[in-house]
């Protein structure tokens, strides 16, 4: 670690380069053309509001944080075998050993540096290569096992999955089961004679499909299976199952084991499948700590039915901050920084062609991506403060947090999610045409964060997880008039609004107008949502039956929720920085377009009961189109603190330096199809050519 004098040193130097519109660390030392900084970019920087490095400190947590990652990130970068501009040129095999490789590299450094398991060093190696390498689903299994499994079974499994003694994966989607985990088939049924488990693949469709890693690196399995014991069925629980050699990495008797092929940018995830013929394991295989079957078969339950899903909870909060608003924060990156670079027609027919960001329309696609790429970090944060507040209860099996818990990862990571896969693609598309190259990075992003709104949980099944405990929350207050509610739903017995008392477009502006705005939408649409389901009940409808007529109206009540809690953890977050008050404008703005451009996107929601009148839903639009001219000011600055390395990022376009076309048309000079010899021109082209010249 740096001294704390070579860290103010550091941090003084930064900010002076950074106020100077050119840090040293971000601009490339290679062709002439990267060693200055765009003039277009570089006017962008001279006139930032704030101090862009203080913020880059509160984003990470801390100015020492920020020195930290920094320094891990010269590591890596200096590093050949970390550069990523390969991989566009790659085909898929190439792209997994390449991972894979990648993966060998960093565990080599770690056992150099002496860097912990779940140290900040090894968080900010994987985020200096963006998640590029393989054997991540490693990380999945050890949380799976310190969630589920006995203090015994972590000091056995934690070290060896660690140290990579083992190549661990998590498996628990079927080929004809995915969210629905009560649904899963393959079985594991206790034989009290020889004290082990026997599972098995009853079906083509209980064949385990999809689990990343598994292809050809796994050597253990998390299994996911419906426990059966003393003829009983139990549920699911999971179990570690040996599937590949130790000496010869070929499959264990019994296990059938290979690649699904390739998937949709997912490649170097190496996904496969896994089916199972009555492989044995020992008891003590089945992690227990919320349950157990001793060696009679007796099935002694240490936690409740959900319990068992803890380590889905865990995945799901834990991978938003690392791998899901990365995607979004560096798209918004690469489209600002271009939309800067780019210039097309003019403002002014006197004028020079404008840049791209000074028109309104696109100022309307990327701003409000940026904005909810503040907002998710802001309540993400949040989430993962009540997460650590209630993780240890849980695990001592204090499971009073567990059903907030599981409503808030559900609905939070389906929003994000969504809004991110969304966003991303727009970025993409307000680049352009460049937008469509590989190397601008963008299509990889999308690609990327796409896949996210179906792992760890489908988005519209997490909603309906969501809604059920609205559902729930919002009669027990009815109830019980003057309840405690948990405080995610505390709102819902809060006073209530039933007209928006502003008028002026600066009236929409107090956080506690919008904030008290998407708390009355959200009560409204849980309440109406109980009421249709009910009006349901009372006909004659079985509970199962009113449920599904009534999903699509519990689906946006959870969306309404989950906006709103978002809407106020951003506010809050904002309240923290009375000492930072210029961070503190700049975010304000962009909280204000979070919120706006929400209620402008839903207006019918707002309107629907009179809560807005369309005069006010006009003074709403003003609003937003002014906050869009102040986030204009700050967009390079806001961008730059997320303090992404151009290695980082992979884009042409993206680049600090601002050089898009020069570094655009350098790298396709490295392109393969560039330096080699055309074979389809001896089998087709000259063929073709040559035909034609005897009728010339």
């Amino acid at each position: 670690m740096l001294s704390s004098s070579i860290h103010a040193v550091a941090k003084d130097s930064r900010q002076t380069q950074a106020r100077m519109g050119s840090p040293v660390h971000r601009v490339s030392m290679g062709d002439p053309w990267s060693r200055k900084v765009h003039p277009d970019i570089e006017s962008e920087r001279r006139q930032q509001s704030f101090d862009v490095e203080r913020l880059t400190n509160i984003l990470d947590g801390g100015a020492q944080n920020t020195d930290l990652r920094r320094k891990v990130e010269s590591i890596i970068h200096s590093d050949p075998v970390f550069n990523l501009k390969d991989n566009y040129f790659m085909n898929r095999y190439e792209r997994y050993e390449a991972a894979v490789k990648r993966t060998f590299h960093i565990q080599m450094i770690v056992q150099r540096l002496g860097w912990l398991e779940q140290s900040r060093e090894l968080h900010y190696a994987i985020r200096a290569v963006s998640g590029n390498l393989g054997l991540s689903i490693q990380y999945i299994f050890l949380k799976a096992v310190r969630s589920l499994g006995s203090e015994e079974q972590i000091a056995k499994w934690a070290p060896l999955s660690h140290t990579f003694q083992i190549i661990p994966t998590y498996a628990q989607t079927e080929l004809g089961h995915g969210t629905y985990l009560q649904g899963l088939e393959t079985e594991a049924t206790y034989s009290a004679d020889t004290q082990e488990f026997v599972v098995h693949s009853p079906t083509i469709t209980a064949t385990k499909w999809w689990p990343g890693d598994l292809g050809r690196s796994a050597t253990h399995a998390l299994v996911q299976a419906q426990l059966i014991c003393s003829g009983a069925r139990r549920g699911m629980h999971a179990f570690i199952v040996p599937i590949r050699s130790l000496q010869d990495h070929t499959p264990l008797p019994g296990v059938t084991v290979g690649s699904i092929g390739p998937t949709m940018d997912f490649n170097r995830r190496d996904n496969g499948f896994l089916r199972l013929d009555h492989v044995r394991i020992p008891r003590e295989n089945m992690l227990n700590r919320f349950a157990q079957v001793l060696p009679d078969g007796t099935y002694v339950k240490l936690g409740t039915a959900q319990s068992n899903y803890l380590s889905m909870v865990v995945s799901r909060v834990e991978l938003l901050l690392p791998e899901i608003i990365p995607q979004l924060q560096k798209a918004c990156v690469i489209a600002i920084r271009y939309s800067v670079i780019r210039r097309q027609s003019q403002l002014r027919p006197s004028e020079p062609e404008a840049k791209v960001l000074d028109y309104q329309t696109q100022q309307q696609k990327l701003f409000p991506q940026l904005a909810t790429a503040y907002a998710f970090q802001f309540v993400v944060n949040s989430l993962l403060d009540f997460f650590q507040r209630s993780y240890g209860a849980i695990l001592d099996k204090d499971f009073s947090h567990l059903p907030e818990l599981h409503a808030l990862s559900s609905g939070i990571k389906a929003m994000i999610t969504d809004f991110c896969t969304q966003g991303a693609e727009l970025c993409r598309r307000a680049c352009g045409g460049h937008g469509f190259s590989e190397l601008s990075g963008l299509p990889a992003l999308v690609m990327a964060v796409t896949a996210s709104c179906t792992y760890e949980g489908e988005n519209t099944v997490l909603y309906l997880q969501t809604a059920r405990f609205l559902v729930k929350s919002y009669l027990q207050a009815q109830a019980a008039p003057g309840s405690t509610l948990p405080q995610s739903v505390a709102y819902l017995t809060a006073p209530d609004l039933a007209k928006c008392p502003a008028r002026r477009a600066a009236d929409f502006l107090h956080p506690e107008v919008y904030t008290r705005a998407w708390a009355h939408v959200a009560v409204r649409l849980i309440k109406d949502s109980v009421h249709h389901l009910q009006t349901l009940l009372q006909s004659g409808a079985d509970e199962h039956e009113a449920w599904n007529r009534t999903t699509v109206i519990h689906l946006q009540a959870a969306k309404a929720h989950c906006y709103y809690v978002t809407v106020k953890s951003f506010t809050e977050a904002l309240e923290k920085l009375d000492n930072e008050p210029a961070i503190q404008q700049a975010l304000k703005h962009l909280c204000d377009l979070f919120a706006l451009h929400g209620i402008l996107s839903n207006t019918g929601d707002f309107l629907h009961d009179g809560f807005l009148s369309g005069a006010q839903v006009d003074v709403v639009r003003t609003a937003y189109l002014d906050v869009l001219l102040l986030v204009r000011k700050d967009a390079i600055s806001l961008t730059d603190a997320f303090d992404f390395t151009d290695q980082c990022l992979n884009s042409a376009l993206g680049c600090y330096d601002g050089n898009v076309y020069e570094r655009l048309f350098h790298w396709v000079q490295t392109a393969p199809t560039n330096s080699q010899e055309n074979p389809a021109y001896e089998k087709y082209l000259r063929p073709l050519l040559q035909s034609w010249r005897s009728k010339l």
